[in-house]
């Protein structure tokens, strides 16, 4: 049967206005989930987002630990002399002699040497402030109280007396050692180890008497670098040459 166009037509426009209905209604009853909330001006804003915190860089890890503290020297009690002696002979004696009192004339006196300067190189022996093989050796079989303790004893020994050798150095040595030589501003040896070479306890060692060979090593050792415990002689040797060296050595030998 063939409907006319008319009614054709009308029964399109019907379907048509049905399926909008039906979408539109959809629509609002199922509000989006994603739908912003207005603000008080009518405006649709965002809801605020959450804090971040930026990601931490090298610098915002967590810091490392501080390195500890140097170390402080051991506690020392009141020297003991007899323990000194004792353990003097026991490291000490086969190089430097009874007492201290070296027949080596490479070997150092120690006899009525200052405790605190004994102390004192031992402890840079023991450390490698001043070089010397032999010496750490020895000094590391030490234990702080081992060094009070010898220091002390060695305090207590008397020092045989020493001779000059070389009588055409001695005038030298004697003009240097008293007056120094103000041309090179060479300071006086007599301004801080006394006249008589006896030195200043906790200052300045002890001179007076020791083997010209020994002294004139060490004088030699600070000049050129070798030994650096002691800026102010490293200073006053770079001014010596080679034949003071040996007259300032040789007249502190015959010292007493």
């Amino acid at each position: 049967m063939k409907l006319p166009a008319s009614l054709l037509l009308a029964s399109v426009l019907a379907a048509f206005a049905i399926s909008t209905s039906a979408q539109q209604g959809a629509s609002g009853a199922a509000p989006a989930a994603s739908a912003a909330a207005p603000g008080a001006s009518g405006l649709t804003v965002a809801p605020p987002a959450a804090p971040t915190q930026p990601a931490p860089g090298p610098d915002a890890a967590t810091p490392a630990p501080a390195a500890p503290a140097a170390q402080a020297p051991a506690a020392t009690g009141k020297p003991d002399i007899a323990a000194g002696g004792t353990r003097y002979d026991a490291v000490c004696a086969a190089c430097h002699g009874a007492g201290g009192n070296s027949g080596t004339p490479a070997n150092p006196k120690l006899s009525q040497q200052h405790p605190a300067y004994i102390v004192k190189q031992l402890q840079e022996f023991k450390s490698g402030k001043r070089p010397s093989p032999i010496m750490q050796g020895f000094a590391a079989q030490l234990t702080d109280q081992d060094m009070v303790n010898i220091g002390a004893y060695l305090g207590t020994q008397k020092a045989k007396a020493g001779f000059a050798k070389d009588k055409e150095l001695v005038t030298l040595g004697e003009k240097l050692y008293r007056g120094g030589l103000q041309s090179r501003q060479l300071p006086a040896c007599a301004g801080c180890h006394s006249p008589n070479g006896a030195g200043i306890p906790a200052q300045y060692p002890r001179l007076s008497g020791q083997h010209a060979d020994y002294t004139a090593s060490q004088l030699v050792a600070f000049r050129d670098g070798i030994r650096k415990n002691s800026p102010q002689m490293s200073q006053i040797a770079a001014k010596m040459s080679d034949r003071e060296i040996r007259a300032v050595s040789d007249y502190i030998a015959g010292l007493r």
